[in-house]
């Protein structure tokens, strides 16, 4: 074929695109948003934030783990090239889909407040909100502990083995992502003056940039005790000694008995059935039941006849996801400490009552709003082996590295998840000494008629919930795939009804990403709304679904992050 002929067929093709109405899309398939193809496979399959940890999980996965090995050993090593959201030093939530008995299984693996700190010393200081950074916020890590208690109920590969990818990744180094060096550069702005904190990530006077290597050893020296003592060389052995009496020496309260002492907790997912479909969060000290409440409030609407990019379908969510998140802030906190009234927030009964607050314009929320809630950092993971388990986990120090607070020598940032205690008393999350703090980081599983379906997770604060309920949206109501409900343009209302307090009024304002129409942003000012831009506040999502009639997965990981899913 000569070049003319080569021309005349490129036109011919391109004449059949627009005749199909599919000129604006890059791909063959036309699909309106996704990035990617959807990755297949049948003998297990991986989706993580970063490449090299879904790399290290497969590679446990080929060598005879298991789906909870596989997740181990991707948080692990995402503890390590992604310290800007993960760490031991954070805490940790997961759902286990158990093939054998086909059953959800879930667990809180999050960290409790420091028992010699009480609320009356932290009101002595005058604080009216914990601070963001430093010694004050500072929970017990629980990842550790969670990472155990997956292993020994589930696992199948020795702890050795799942935890030495990333011990050798530590030792030899790896080269930087340009989105993880922009958050590292901006942590080191933040974290930097704290003790520890540049003897460990900026050991040449400067945070690692694009494409350079960078290097762990006090973390892979951390991981080897841990792989060789158990979770007891992390909670009761040097390690914890090592934070006892940094955090002594630097003001802090979190010491070596708040560590020996704590526990994960086995809890039981709950649901709700949206259009045929069971959707499953855990209940509180964590956020997850917020989306099943939009989701329950949003059913008796006809959204898939309103259109992704309608002003009726961003009305109609956003009202939702004020009235959920009404509820969360007045409600939601450790259930240890206060009774939760799960079954009720989450009933078609009470969810259809609040839908009928919906109104044509904008509603005012008059419940408390922290803004700092929305820069919460996480990654979310998922996992599914041969034998058809799947994990669902989400782990997190919050506020991107955490409160800065640098042990020496062990390679990792303390969390500074104690910020979102509301320090007023008589409140469900107010503060109190060994309780656990209202959490963001929520894991999700999706099952139909008994069988599983979907594991899927949204990192990032406070948009988990609304994003969790963007994601089943789009794909039951809107028809997408699992990389389309990913890659779509997202909603997000910020700026109202936060647990820690604070009163507003003005209703928040709502974000839209860029794939909304003008006219759409127009009709929502008209309604009331008020626009905003927010910049990486969007989420991170990671998912595998599962075809019930033949096994094969199917996975997807979205474009805002620098995720990768891949099966074998």
């Amino acid at each position: 074929m000569n070049r003319f002929s080569t021309l005349t067929a490129a036109l011919t093709l391109g004449s059949v695109l627009v005749s199909g109405g599919v000129c604006a899309m890059d791909r063959i398939t036309g699909k309106a948003f996704a990035s990617r193809s959807e990755v297949y496979a049948t003998d297990g399959m991986a989706a993580t934030s970063q490449p090299l940890a879904t790399q290290v999980a497969l590679d446990v996965l080929k060598g005879g783990g298991n789906a909870v090995d596989a997740a181990i050993a991707a948080n692990a090593m995402l503890g390590l090239v992604e310290p800007t959201g993960a760490g031991v030093g954070g805490d940790l939530f997961a759902i286990v889909w158990n093939a054998r008995d086909k059953k959800l299984y879930g667990l809180n693996a999050s960290g409790r407040s420091p028992k010699s700190l009480t609320l009356e010393m932290l009101q002595a200081k005058g604080l009216e909100f914990l601070p963001p950074y430093g010694p004050l916020p500072v929970s017990v890590p629980g990842a550790v502990d969670g990472w155990f208690e997956l292993h020994d109920r589930f696992g199948h590969m020795p702890m050795k083995q799942v935890l030495a990818p990333s011990i050798r990744y530590a030792e030899q180094g790896f080269p930087v992502s340009e989105l993880i060096a922009y958050y590292l550069a901006g942590s080191a702005r933040k974290l930097g003056q704290f003790p520890g904190f540049k003897e460990t990530y900026m050991p040449g006077g400067k945070m690692p940039a694009v494409g350079e290597i960078m290097k762990n050893p006090a973390l892979a020296n951390t991981y080897r005790k841990i792989a060789e003592g158990g979770r007891d060389a992390f909670y009761k052995g040097e390690i914890a000694r090592s934070i006892d009496t940094y955090i002594k020496a630097n003001g802090g309260y979190l010491n070596y008995e708040d560590l020996a002492s704590h526990s994960s907790e086995w809890i039981e997912p709950v649901s709700v059935n949206y259009r045929g479909y069971d959707v499953w969060e855990l209940p509180p000290n964590g956020q997850g039941i917020a989306a099943l409440q939009i989701l329950k409030s949003l059913e008796g609407f006809d959204i898939a006849a309103m259109g992704h990019d309608s002003p009726e379908y961003v009305h109609h969510f956003v009202e939702a996801k004020k009235l959920a998140f009404a509820d969360r802030a007045r409600f939601y906190a450790d259930m240890a400490f206060t009774k939760v009234p799960v079954a009720e927030l989450i009933s078609e009964k009470y969810n259809r009552e609040r839908a009928r607050l919906i109104g044509p314009r904008a509603a005012k929320s008059v419940e408390p709003g922290n803004p700092n809630l929305q820069q919460g950092d996480t990654v979310y993971l998922t996992t599914a082996d041969a034998e058809g388990n799947m994990v669902s986990l989400i782990q997190s120090n919050f506020r991107g590295m955490g409160s800065g607070m640098t042990p020496p020598d062990l390679g990792f940032v303390l969390q500074d998840r104690g910020q979102l205690f509301d320090l007023t008393p008589g409140r469900p999350n107010s503060y109190a000494p060994g309780k656990r703090p209202f959490h963001t980081i929520i894991p999700a599983f999706v099952t139909k008629d008994g069988q599983l379906w979907l594991s899927f997770g949204v990192m990032g604060g406070a948009t988990q919930p609304q994003m969790h309920a963007q994601i089943i949206i789009n794909l039951i109501d809107f028809g997408m795939n699992l990389q389309e409900a990913g890659d779509a343009p997202r909603i997000l209302h910020s700026g109202s009804s936060e647990p820690t307090g604070e009163v507003m009024s003005d209703g928040g304002y709502v974000s839209l990403e860029s794939g909304f129409s003008m006219e759409t942003r127009r009709e929502l000012v008209k309604k009331g709304h008020v626009l905003r831009d927010a910049l990486g506040e969007f989420g991170g999502y990671q998912a595998i679904g599962v075809d019930v009639k033949t096994g094969v997965y199917r996975g997807a990981s979205e474009s805002r992050k620098d995720g990768q899913a891949a099966g074998f």
